[in-house]
């Protein structure tokens, strides 16, 4: 497996680097750390860090000082996330990067030249460097990378306890491989999924409107047979994982429903499935499925891409 990784020194990006010991990846592994310095920044002040981040990069400057090469900032955090990366995952082999630029870009040109599975950003950024990891960014690094996106939150959690996932399921290829990617990794014991079909009602002013609302609310009868297959399918694989698997079935508006669902729940990831395709209706589902449910909800969510669609 490979893994693209933003950093940026910031409280998030360790939060990011922290919440990939949730992510169920396997102990061997490729990644990349990457640190992009936007061009409009020359300097950066001192307030532009976290205590830690600054004195971390300090001393990394400092043991470099007799190099015949500088360590710039972006070098010395790339290092810095390096070091902490390894030490949650000893067996990976590492490289910590640095880039100048539109920091997005940087990101997205990094993958598209290294390939990698996974691109792992936080939610937002807080320093200088880290601007380039708030939401706007992160919102373009989900809707035109071409592998999956995970844009993670810092979560409190106890070292070996079970995960908490919510899968937004809906029979496309992009949901298939959701549950192909979450039953190949490694979760602690007892972890459990929770899949979320949302049934798309009749416009709220059709006769069909009320019935349709009361048989999905009280009838498993009443589910339409497509939807009990997909629900069938992915929870035999997931339990064939040894997982275990709860599902509901709702009707009404999947950006709202996946996070309530998620919140109400405790899920310390929404997984959610984007077809490689860039046909037009699949950038209107991105944009308004996954784009929403990455800025509006309080867990990590994981955009998963289908790359044998592409």
């Amino acid at each position: 497996m490979k893994v693209l990784i933003g950093y940026d020194g910031s409280g998030c990006a360790g939060a990011c680097l922290d919440d990939l010991r949730r992510a169920g990846l396997p102990r061997e592994a490729e990644a990349i750390v990457l640190t992009v310095s936007e061009i409009w920044l020359p300097h950066l002040t001192r307030n532009n860090h976290s205590s830690e981040a600054r004195a971390d990069v300090s001393q990394i400057s400092g043991s470099a000082t007799s190099s015949a090469e500088p360590v710039t900032e972006a070098r010395a955090l790339a290092l810095e996330g390096k070091r902490i990366l390894q030490s949650q995952f000893p067996s990976w082999e590492i490289r910590a990067e640095e880039a100048s630029g539109s920091p997005a870009r940087e990101i997205l040109k990094r993958a598209d030249a290294w390939r990698p599975d996974l691109i792992a950003v936080g939610s937002q950024g807080h320093s200088g460097l880290g601007r380039f990891l708030l939401g706007s960014v992160s919102q373009k690094v989900v809707n035109e990378a071409r592998c999956t996106v995970r844009v993670s939150r810092g979560t409190a959690w106890k070292d070996g306890s079970p995960v908490r996932l919510v899968v937004g399921l809906d029979g496309s290829p992009g949901s298939a491989a959701v549950i192909e990617t979450i039953s190949t990794r490694m979760w602690p014991p007892a972890s459990e999924v929770r899949l979320i079909t949302i049934v798309d009602p009749p416009s709220a002013g059709s006769p069909l409107h009320a019935s349709l609302r009361k048989e999905v609310s009280s009838s498993s009868e009443a589910i339409p047979q497509w939807v009990r297959n997909v629900v069938e399918a992915a929870t035999k694989k997931l339990q064939a994982a040894e997982l275990v698997v709860s599902a509901k079935v709702e009707e009404g508006d999947p950006k709202q429903l996946i996070i309530a669902n998620a919140e109400e729940w405790g899920a310390e990831c929404i997984f959610i499935g984007a077809s490689q395709a860039q046909r037009p209706l699949e950038q209107l589902l991105l944009g308004s499925v996954a784009t929403a449910v990455v800025s509006r909800a309080h867990c990590s969510v994981e955009v998963v891409r289908d790359r044998m669609a592409s």
